[in-house]
């Protein structure tokens, strides 16, 4: 298996296969289409996909993982200044699940994303699963409308000790 960057090329089957992914999702409501496919497609349309890996082998497209940046308001309103990245969507493929293709998409996808300077990411997901990556609940950092042990958080830079306190937004994309 090989994880690279996306390209052009890439964007039907990385589209296809997040759908794929998601489709009966267990936090879809029931018979709910998955939306994820147009996050990521919405993301690359307005040139925020800041970090987009594939892995694929001789069969073709395994799995995608996408970050894009988050700001990061106070009680105030006013914006933290950051470099803050959302994780996600990850998807794999339903026919490759369980191998550890998402797992090394993420830690490729972390190395990628602490390249490009960023102090931290948060992501909305499964603890149980986040947790083995360094992610964790903070309370600093909110994400409105989910409970609070979903969002998580994973400092990056090492000058960085500190959670930033305020409420996370994404892009508009994931609205």
């Amino acid at each position: 298996m090989k994880i690279r960057p996306e390209n052009v090329s890439d964007n039907g089957a990385i589209s296809a296969l997040t759908y794929q992914a998601f489709e009966n999702h267990p936090h879809h409501a029931p018979g709910a289409e998955p939306t994820e496919h147009l996050i990521v497609q919405k993301l690359r349309e307005s040139g925020v996909l800041s970090v987009s890996l594939i892995a694929e082998d001789d069969t073709g497209l395994l799995g995608h993982i996408a970050f894009s940046p988050v700001t990061i308001a106070q009680a105030n309103g006013d914006i933290v200044e950051n470099n803050w990245f959302g994780l996600g969507p990850v998807s794999v493929s339903p026919a490759h699940q369980g191998k550890g293709i998402g797992s090394q998409l993420i830690r490729a996808g972390m190395e990628e994303v602490a390249a490009l300077g960023a102090e931290g990411v948060v992501l909305l997901g499964e603890p149980e699963y986040y947790k083995r990556f360094g992610f964790y609940a903070d309370a600093n950092l909110i994400l409105e409308g989910v409970p609070a042990e979903y969002f998580m958080v994973k400092i990056l830079s090492e000058g960085e000790t500190e959670v930033p306190v305020g409420v996370v937004h994404y892009h508009q994309a994931f609205s």
